[in-house]
């Protein structure tokens, strides 16, 4: 997701990617409320998974919406949301396997 409006300022060095996934059947709103000079605020519908840019320090508040109410349900570090690099063997795309042929 691209953040154009509120992405964090340019000279923040240590930002790292987070990931947060709905996994119930409610209507979440989430909110990063912590970092001065920067707000953060999404609707994550059901099933639905958000990526974005955060600072380890910056906490999750995960509030359930309901008709008129809104109830904070989980408060989570960004440090424990951020995306793993995974590691995975280089490979070599052009790297054919070897045939031979019978020469007659």
């Amino acid at each position: 997701m691209t953040q154009i409006l509120d992405s964090l300022p340019a000279d923040c060095a240590n930002r790292i990617l987070c990931y947060y996934s709905n996994n119930t059947r409610k209507i979440k709103l989430v909110r990063i409320t912590n970092l001065p000079n920067w707000y953060f605020e999404r609707v994550v519908f059901p099933s639905e998974r958000l990526l974005f840019e955060a600072l380890p320090e910056a906490q999750l508040e995960v509030y359930v919406t309901n008709v008129s109410t809104m109830t904070l349900v989980e408060l989570i570090k960004c440090d424990r949301l951020a995306v793993k690099a995974a590691q995975t063997e280089p490979t070599c795309l052009n790297q054919q396997p070897e045939v031979s042929v019978p020469v007659r």
